[in-house]
């Protein structure tokens, strides 16, 4: 397939998802070398008809995971700890000292630590600055105390484990989290403030985040968010407010489908800017259970498939918006996508459009 017939139907299969099964949505693949094509269509604001652009920001959640490994793996690089740490020497105070659980029980999600669900660990973008993390991370850590299975018995998703590890980069860094990943990733790639940060950068250019009227979540939100972050209905969308994650570790950053590329774009790299290659092999690398059976996890990536085809990923989902991005190693290819909906497929959306570039 040329080119041309190529973004041709890539174009046509993601009009149809722009505007009607997502308010709006933004999609990117690239090679290590080069933007193969991109994407922006549907609304980033229903009320104002304001179109969707490449330059809108939304939020990530949990695509913010991977860049928190890669934080690890920075200070396993300089010897400021190492993967099989016990926590307990850099979180001293927490239910689950003496429980044998390592940095990378955390990093790989084999900890024991539960996630509880609904998850509600969330307050107003306007809270920010009366906002106390130190006693919000109490008081989970209060209510989950008791680990769900034995450290490295089994691979089970933690959003805790990854707020502690940011608690880790902290204490280990002497500089707040955020600090630690500005400093570190974002700036040595190149990315801008204005285009990725924990914070909205430009309340002009973030996308509005919604939740489809007629859905089952829409049924069921009370369960998982306080109505405080309901702000009434444009259209057939429920109208969700903005706002921060409790811990910027599991879920704070911001950002665009270009911002994200430039990370991936780094990772397809032969070698990367922000990590050495033994790191970089580290994040590429399957990890095992306790019995040495493979779990779906690198230090940093969930790995899946498609069509035959192995892929690292990570996805992000919250309160008005949802993301995904993938590394196709074998095919030095890597696609993401961000929409302003709280839930939304995206591995049949990346399956269903991925395959027109990894075809061609």
């Amino acid at each position: 397939m040329d080119k041309v017939k190529m973004k041709n139907s890539l174009t046509k299969r993601l009009d149809q998802y722009a505007g009607s099964k997502a308010p709006g949505l933004q999609y990117l693949v690239i090679e290590s070398e080069e933007t193969l094509f991109e994407y922006a269509g549907g609304w980033a604001d229903i009320k104002n008809q304001v179109p969707m652009t490449l330059d809108h920001t939304m939020m990530a959640y949990s695509m913010t995971k991977t860049f928190t490994a890669v934080a690890v793996l920075q200070l396993v690089e300089e010897g400021e700890l190492a993967l099989d740490d016990n926590i307990d020497t850099y979180l001293p105070d927490i239910p689950y000292n003496g429980q044998d659980i390592t940095v990378r029980h955390l990093v790989d999600h084999t900890s024991g630590i539960p996630n509880p669900i609904p998850l509600r660990w969330a307050h107003l973008e306007s809270e920010n600055t009366t906002f106390d993390e130190e006693a919000a991370l109490s008081r989970v850590l209060q209510e989950n105390s008791k680990l769900a299975f034995e450290p490295g018995e089994k691979f089970a998703y933690s959003n805790i484990g990854y707020w502690l590890l940011g608690v880790i980069i902290a204490h280990v860094s002497g500089q707040p989290y955020t600090d630690f990943v500005n400093s570190n990733i974002l700036l040595p790639l190149g990315i801008s403030s204005q285009e990725m940060d924990f914070n909205i950068p430009d309340f002009d250019r973030h996308a509005k985040g919604y939740l489809a009227k007629y859905s089952m979540m829409n049924l069921v939100k009370r369960f998982f968010m306080d109505s405080k972050f309901w702000n009434g209905y444009e259209g057939n969308w429920l109208l969700i407010k903005n706002l921060n994650l409790n811990g910027p570790s599991f879920g704070g950053l911001v950002g665009t489908t270009r911002s994200f590329a430039q990370f991936l774009q780094d990772q397809l790299q032969a070698e990367s800017i922000i990590l050495r290659p033994e790191s970089k092999r580290l994040l590429e690398v399957q990890q095992s259970d306790n019995r040495g059976k493979p779990i779906l996890m690198t230090l940093g990536w969930h790995i899946g498939g498609t069509n035959g085809l192995t892929y690292f990923f990570k996805e992000g989902g919250g309160g008005g918006y949802h993301s995904e991005m993938r590394l196709y190693p074998q095919k030095d290819k890597a696609s993401v996508m961000m929409v302003n909906r709280t839930n939304f497929n995206s591995r049949d959306f990346l399956n269903r459009v991925d395959e027109v570039i990894l075809d061609s």
